[in-house]
């Protein structure tokens, strides 16, 4: 790679306070500040500062106050439950994010919006303004647990929590983190979850084909920006999402990707690591990978209309 201009300071009047802001969230910066107070030539006091000023979105995709925001988030989630949610003697609480419920019936079907509460007893639906519990479940009545994908009335593809109960009843969740709340209900209800439906079996999760860090050329009213998160790749569907993002950003059926090819030029990873994935209904996602020739050959593969040409 050949050496690069090294950065200098410039001016420029149409720069707003606005702009300032928008590059350090977006982007950040680092400043490196050497200073040495001296009187009368004699040096008296130094100052050596290294700081990193940035967006928390910017901060956590670079794996950076990690711990203070989980702790956080964490904090303040138990302190909502602990008023919003009466608890029963003895009953602690593992987990609450806001979600819903999706009411079915022979007048109203639709979602209803709350926030789902899963203590070590219970699975609970509870909307606060008028106070009232959505749905509930004991955890002990629970035989089932899968995430399903629902199309929303845009046509965004949502992952959705489908609970089964002894009796054979199926209730539909939407979580803003609807794999953990799968991954935490599956834990807490281990022991207790049959392994077929009286309506037939109910398969596991896929395995991933990969995963991994993934960069996502996300479409923004600003423009298009690369963002780092997480992607999940099964032989049904492609799903990325950011660290700080309330539910998936991208989720790509693989019977939609027409094709993957590598772009030429720079990406966030380095000079050739931009994939452009086809796809059916969109047009093109632009992703770009630190193996980028792993990612294309496995997207490729997962694809039956990329390896039919």
């Amino acid at each position: 790679m050949a050496d690069r201009p090294p950065m200098r300071p410039t001016r420029d009047p149409r720069v707003t306070l606005d702009d300032l802001v928008e590059v350090l969230l977006n982007k950040g910066a680092v400043l490196h500040l050497d200073l040495i107070v001296a009187v009368a030539d004699i040096p008296l006091i130094g100052v050596s500062i290294r700081a990193a000023v940035a967006g928390m979105e910017t901060m956590l995709e670079y794996g950076m106050m990690r711990h203070w925001d989980e702790a956080t988030r964490a904090w303040a989630e138990r302190s909502v439950t602990r008023r919003a949610l009466e608890l029963r003697e003895g009953e602690g609480v593992i987990r609450t994010m806001s979600g819903g419920h999706l009411l079915t019936g022979d007048v109203y079907k639709g979602w209803r919006p709350g926030t789902v509460h899963l203590t070590d007893q219970r699975l609970v639906v509870l909307r606060d303004e008028p106070r009232e519990i959505l749905w509930q479940t004991e955890l002990t009545a629970v035989r089932a647990v899968r995430l399903v994908p629902e199309r929303t009335v845009g046509g965004e593809e949502r992952l959705r929590v489908e609970v089964t109960s002894a009796d054979g009843g199926r209730e539909l969740l939407s979580a803003r983190e609807p794999e953990e709340l799968h991954d935490l209900l599956t834990r807490a209800c281990a022991g207790r979850l049959a392994p077929a439906l009286p309506r037939g079996p109910v398969p596991d999760e896929e395995p991933p084909l990969a995963q991994g860090h993934l960069w996502f050329w996300e479409p923004r009213r600003a423009g298009p920006l690369w963002r780092g998160g997480q992607a999940r790749l099964t032989a049904d569907r492609l799903v990325w999402k950011s660290p700080v993002d309330s539910g998936p950003a991208l989720v790509l059926s693989t019977a939609d990707i027409t094709g993957v090819r590598r772009l030429p030029g720079y990406g966030p990873a380095g000079e050739g690591s931009v994939l452009a994935v086809g796809t059916a209904a969109d047009g093109e996602v632009r992703l770009a990978a630190d193996d980028p020739d792993a990612w294309e050959q496995r997207l490729n593969a997962a694809s039956p209309m990329a390896a039919v040409g």
